[in-house]
């Protein structure tokens, strides 16, 4: 390349680069991005400010203007954090959380992989489209669904244990039975909805490979294994990077329905924490101190994923 070329080279990609040319080339596309922002901005950004009454002693008679004015007490309202009760709703969480990480994450990964396998075009779909249905039925409906499956006497699982002679068991009044019925169901309503990803991500994977491994003389368990995979665990650990904030998430809309005196014990989560603080009790400030240690858990989890797996060799999110 000549002197010549090198400068009008240079030149063009200047010019390219420019906020001008950029506007120019892709102005109609921030257009059409603007009421996106805008939304974002008011409902993300914008109640973003409603985090300093957590240092004030607000009440709601001050309105608007006791967000920015008068009766700053700093850290005081911070104490729930050596609060035994607090910290019971935080095991609470954690262990409904985990469990249902470790049960519901692989399951729709696991599915995706089977519903790849099926030979019959119509049946895969027919089987997809059974596996979505739970997700467009709301919690209030699939607790009302799951008290009248589990109930005493009425249940259809305590029918069927009075049938086989034994003792009937008071599933929703059980501490020790109430994170697996909300795993269960969690998995139930969640994991056909899930597999949409994976399934896009296997549909990617190039038909050479799995030829590849197939005249090689890989059997279809192989295949999967060292093919299916390894090709889909870029997206593995993007959705588990995501996921990450649901170990302090456990899920308010599907605990508070099945939530009961009898199951207090186990039922009791942050999320209900924070409700009953913020709209029973009225303690505003309180209640968002607390929401405030929620988010920056949330945004610890996230980040510490993300370096954990750029550690390990994957691209992460950021």
């Amino acid at each position: 390349m000549t002197n010549t070329e090198t400068k009008e080279y240079k030149n063009t990609m200047k010019k390219t680069g420019s906020f001008k040319w950029t506007i120019n080339r892709y102005g109609i596309f921030f257009l059409m991005l603007t009421p996106a922002l805008v939304l974002l901005f008011v409902f993300n950004y914008l109640p973003l400010t409603g985090l300093l009454i957590a240092f004030k002693d607000y009440n709601l008679r001050d309105g608007i203007k006791g967000f920015f004015v008068g009766n700053w007490i700093g850290f005081e309202h911070f104490w729930y954090l050596r609060d035994a009760y607090f910290w019971r709703t935080v095991r609470n969480t954690f262990s409904i959380t985990i469990y249902r990480m470790i049960v519901c994450f692989p399951l729709p990964i696991i599915m995706a992989v089977m519903l790849c396998e099926l030979r019959s075009l119509k049946y895969r779909r027919v089987m997809q489209s059974l596996s979505y249905l739970p997700n467009f039925i709301s919690w209030v409906i699939a607790a009302y669904m799951i008290n009248s499956i589990l109930a005493l006497d009425t249940g259809i699982i305590n029918v069927i244990l009075t049938k086989l002679g034994l003792d009937q068991v008071y599933f929703m009044g059980s501490n020790k039975w109430f994170s697996t019925i909300v795993v269960v169901s969690a998995a139930w309503k969640g994991t056909g909805w899930g597999t949409i990803i994976y399934l896009a991500a296997l549909s990617n994977i190039s038909p050479e490979l799995q030829e590849a491994s197939v005249v090689d003389g890989a059997s279809r368990f192989k295949r999967i294994w060292h093919v299916d995979l390894p090709c889909i665990r870029p997206t593995i650990v993007i959705v588990l990077i995501l996921s990450m904030p649901q170990l302090i998430n456990a899920g308010f809309e599907q605990i508070m329905p099945l939530q009961n005196p009898a199951n207090m014990g186990a039922s009791d989560i942050l999320d209900i924490y924070v409700v009953r603080l913020g709209i029973l009790q009225t303690k505003y400030s309180l209640s968002t101190a607390v929401s405030m240690v929620i988010s920056l858990m949330n945004l610890s989890l996230v980040l510490l994923t993300n370096y954990v797996s750029r550690l390990l060799g994957e691209d992460g999110l950021f």
